[in-house]
């Protein structure tokens, strides 16, 4: 039996009693605060964006500031307290939330809640991450682009309440847990950096022939405007795009560049779908085809592995099947100099934008088939060891994070005391 669960079972022999965070804290919602409010000296302040995207799970520092007479119109928050950040574009975020354990009061704001409790603080900012914590939340939260959870909804969700001792003894054991992990974590990371470094080396060298057969000597390679070996044109929107949406079995996946991983080879799935009169008003590719997105993730190549629409945020490769293979096209496409060439040409006007005729007009080196798909298997052979997550080096960082997750849900899951009726 392990310390903490010797000292559970001496100080609650018949379970933990689970309690609505309303009933023992009170929740504030901030109101006011944007980031232009920031300033260089005055009071602290937490932005409910920096919650998901630079703080942990408890600091003593706040990155921000802002005036002193700013400061003394918003929510105010003490030690001990949690900033949680109400709302998000996704589930994931949404009750995300930082333990404030400087010693003096700062402040927050708007699509902010404060919890005041008398609770160990780094204990409950743990709870916010758990499993348990994540399926009662999503009872509560609204909403669809925006999504946003009430006070009065996050009141009612219910946290173990063990005593102080166990609360700061589970506190104690995750802190150190946490570390190791963040230091494996770091370790493997700084490798997988020089891994995909090389690789990009490897890759830029593997398929530089300029030196092969640029004047063309050498009968072997070919050197062609990829506008002459496929045909490329930019997606359509069918507008408004509302009115096209379906979730009718015979809709159209629709490929939205939000909805893609940036680190993912293929498009393998959708979140909506339209109908097939919108498809007629889109631009329908199919499955080996390429996309290539003109802005987030700008000039990132895609293979789709389904049939689906695109809007004009993409530019779609097709038809190049008898002069090229798929997965030397893809390499290439994403090789430096290409990329570098498109990013170069793209910001050469009054707005970066990654064209067709860009794209067309890109010179590309065409060896023989059985060179490229060599070339291709050499390459992908080495990309898995630094992009997939099932081998190699990001499945041991993803095996370190799950790791720690379990053992931080097993922590804080509790027998539950039993209730009396009398």
């Amino acid at each position: 039996m392990s310390s903490i669960e010797q000292i559970i079972a001496n100080l609650c022999p018949q379970g933990v009693e689970y309690k609505a965070l309303g009933d023992i804290g009170t929740l504030i919602r901030g109101n006011g605060l944007q980031k232009k409010d920031f300033t260089y000296e005055g009071t602290g302040c937490i932005h409910y964006g920096q919650i998901y995207t630079y703080y942990g799970t408890f600091t003593f520092t706040t990155k921000s500031k802002v005036s002193d007479e700013l400061a003394d119109k918003l929510v105010k928050v003490n030690t001990g307290d949690l900033v949680i950040a109400c709302t998000s574009e996704n589930i994931d975020d949404v009750c995300k939330a930082v333990a404030w354990l400087g010693d003096e009061q700062i402040v927050t704001g708007g699509h902010s809640i404060v919890y005041r409790h008398t609770l160990e603080p780094k204990y409950v900012a743990y709870y916010f991450q758990t499993a348990d914590f994540y399926s009662q939340k999503k009872k509560y939260a609204r909403g669809a682009k925006v999504i946003d959870i009430k006070v009065e909804d996050l009141a009612k969700i219910e946290i173990p309440v063990p005593p102080l001792e166990v609360q700061r003894k589970i506190v104690e054991v995750l802190d150190n847990f946490s570390e190791l992990t963040a230091e494996l974590t770091a370790e493997l990371t700084a490798e997988l950096t020089a891994r995909q470094k090389q690789y990009e080396y490897y890759r830029d060298n593997l398929l530089n022939f300029n030196n092969i057969n640029r004047g063309g000597q050498n009968e072997e390679i070919e050197w062609r405007p990829l506008g002459e070996v496929m045909t490329i044109v930019r997606g359509a929107s069918p507008r408004p795009i509302q009115n096209y949406l379906t979730t009718e079995e015979n809709g159209i996946p629709w490929i939205k560049i939000g909805d893609v991983n940036p680190e993912s080879k293929h498009i393998e799935t959708t979140a909506e779908r339209i109908t097939v009169e919108g498809a007629k008003k889109s631009r329908l590719l199919h499955a080996g085809d390429f996309v290539l997105s003109n802005s987030m993730s700008f000039g990132r190549p895609y293979i789709l592995k389904i049939d689906g629409c695109i809007h004009d945020g993409w530019i779609s490769m097709s038809g190049f099947e008898d002069k090229l293979d798929t997965d030397f096209l893809y390499h290439l496409l994403r090789s430096s100099p290409i990329q570098k060439t498109w990013k170069m040409r793209a910001s050469s006007g009054t707005v970066s934008n990654l064209n067709a005729d860009i794209v067309r007009e890109t010179v590309i080196p065409i060896p023989p088939m059985s060179i490229q798909k060599e070339i291709a298997s050499i390459l992908d052979k080495f990309s898995s060891l630094t992009t997939d997550l099932t081998s190699g080096l990001p499945a041991e960082i993803k095996a370190r994070q799950q790791q720690y997750e379990y053992y931080r849900n097993k922590l804080l899951t509790f027998p539950r005391k039993a209730c009396c009726f009398f």
